[in-house]
């Protein structure tokens, strides 16, 4: 399960949160304060690995191989997530910000969100990528996504009542430019056949987050880790999820929608900018919903990711957790 507080001192050394609300929209801008080296990393670190254990347990063990393999034994080129191609890692990167983020700012609302355990063993691909690797270290390529919902986090009542469900869509770009978010944001670009102009074809965030469930997908697979590793301590949760889960008569659960775009800023970027506007809730979102958007905008993002994704579980860690 994850366990980690959020590294709040590294957060203010590192960004500088610039917030705002109307109405039901909330946006966070988040701009570098400091270069993103060593301390960065080694403050980001237990968080990173607390959100990958469960998903490193399920893989590792599926695998046949130890949680800490050491060097020398067979199975030792993979290890969840560090042996990972570069570009899941970014994307991993962001799904862990959003629970990190989630647990250290105030979001729209100023609901007090919980994040159990972070869905990453529902990523199938990765799982028998780390399966085949640990049989050919050869073997390597790029990974498909994981199906589903980014990040779920939740508001629990004082009865164990789950009341509200934050989902996230959390995107890295190593540069963020008009072109790079209209593809992002509106889908990639096709040829509009009456005008012969490239157009995006309309699949892009804004369209899967305005049809999205008010009860996602996530909250199943939450709940199905939650039965198999915290029964017990998450009981009521459990019982709660049941209930919204319905098919007939579900219990009712507000939804609030998260995106977070993450990566470097543009050329020309001015301080303050903002990918997304803030002023008002933006146009393209039609869900009804409480939305916060949050941006994070750093120079040295991808040598950052690499870096923590290789120092995850160092060698010399040798018990299992």
């Amino acid at each position: 399960m994850h366990t980690a507080a959020p590294p709040k001192a590294i957060l203010d050394g590192w960004l500088e949160p610039f917030p705002s609300e109307v109405d039901t929209y909330g946006h966070l801008l988040l701009e570098q304060l400091a270069p993103s080296g060593d301390a960065v990393r080694l403050g980001l670190t237990p968080y990173f690995e607390s959100a990958h254990l469960d998903a490193r347990k399920y893989f590792h063990a599926f695998a046949g191989i130890s949680l800490h393999p050491d060097d020398d034994v067979p199975g030792c080129t993979a290890r969840y997530p560090n042996s990972l191609p570069s570009k899941t890692r970014r994307g991993l990167f962001g799904e862990v910000m959003s629970g990190l983020f989630t647990q250290a700012y105030e979001f729209i609302g100023a609901y007090e969100y919980i994040v159990p355990v972070f869905l990453f063993r529902n990523h199938e691909d990765a799982r028998q990528y780390i399966f085949q690797l640990a049989r050919e270290p050869s073997r390597t390529r790029e990974i498909q996504g994981r199906k589903g919902d980014d990040f779920i986090a939740l508001v629990v009542n004082e009865e164990g009542k789950v009341t509200r469900v934050l989902a996230g869509e959390a995107k890295w770009r190593q540069t963020w430019n008009n072109s790079t978010l209209t593809r992002v944001m509106h889908g990639e670009m096709v040829e509009d056949p009456d005008t012969g102009q490239n157009v995006p074809d309309g699949r892009g965030v804004w369209f899967e987050i305005n049809r999205a469930l008010n009860a996602p997908i996530g909250l199943r697979q939450l709940q199905e880790i939650l039965r198999e590793c915290a029964k017990d301590e998450f009981e009521e949760v459990i019982l709660s999820l049941d209930q919204i889960l319905l098919l007939k008569n579900p219990d009712p659960v507000e939804r609030t929608d998260l995106i977070l775009l993450a990566g470097g800023g543009a050329a020309r970027r001015a301080k303050g900018d903002t990918l997304i506007g803030f002023e008002d809730v933006p146009t393209e979102y039609t869900a009804g919903r409480d939305l916060q958007v949050v941006e994070m905008i750093v120079s040295d993002g991808a040598p950052l990711i690499e870096a923590l994704y290789d120092g995850l579980w160092p060698a010399e860690t040798t018990a299992d957790e």
